[in-house]
């Protein structure tokens, strides 16, 4: 064997050797980059899924939000239209006039003076408007004999009877009624004008 044999076998085996490592590299690179690509694929795919999670929380969000501000508008819708009924209720007992404001005021100071029994300690209020009226019907009650008008009330009509012996204090004013009908009857309005809930 020569020399130049020799040689050139170790350069065949040397670059058998060098294609030996270059395929292995090679492999191993297309290795690496398979499982670079699947993980990239994986780590895109959870992006997705966790970008569509997000979505829909605040589209879950959005639409609860919308759902509560309708929610609250049609409350106050409601509370804005029970408080238009009442306001009417208001001004209609406060233009009333003739026998049923008599009628009504009377049956008012009536009920008010049960409550007293010393006369001569009584002071009657009224709405300026009322005052001819309910000296009047004042006039009309043993209850109240001697009792003149002491003064205004800023009311809708209706009495306020105090009793500084005793200490108390009527206030049956149409406020007052219109207050305590309101207290009692305010759910069966609403339900009469809003009854789908």
């Amino acid at each position: 064997m020569s020399l130049e044999t020799v040689v050139e076998d170790i350069r065949e085996e040397a670059r058998e050797e060098a294609a030996a490592i270059r395929d292995e590299g090679e492999a191993r690179a297309e290795e690496i980059v398979s499982e670079a690509e699947a993980d990239a694929e994986r780590v895109h795919e959870e992006a997705e899924r966790e970008t569509e999670r997000q979505i829909e929380r605040e589209r879950e969000q959005a639409v609860s939000s919308a759902k509560l501000e309708a929610k609250q508008e049609r409350l106050e819708a409601r509370r804005d239209a029970l408080q238009q009924v009442r306001e009417a209720a208001q001004e209609r007992v406060a233009s009333m006039e003739g026998e049923r404001r008599t009628e009504l005021t009377s049956a008012l100071l009536a009920n008010a003076a049960e409550e007293f029994d010393d006369a001569d300690t009584v002071s009657v209020y009224c709405r300026a408007d009322d005052e001819a009226l309910v000296e009047e019907l004042v006039d009309e009650f043993d209850e109240f004999d001697g009792v003149a008008l002491a003064g205004e009330v800023d009311c809708l009509g209706g009495v306020v009877v105090e009793s500084e012996s005793s200490r108390v204090r009527v206030d049956n004013t149409f406020d007052s009624v219109i207050d305590d009908i309101w207290e009692d009857s305010s759910k069966d309005v609403s339900d009469r004008l809003f009854p789908d809930g």
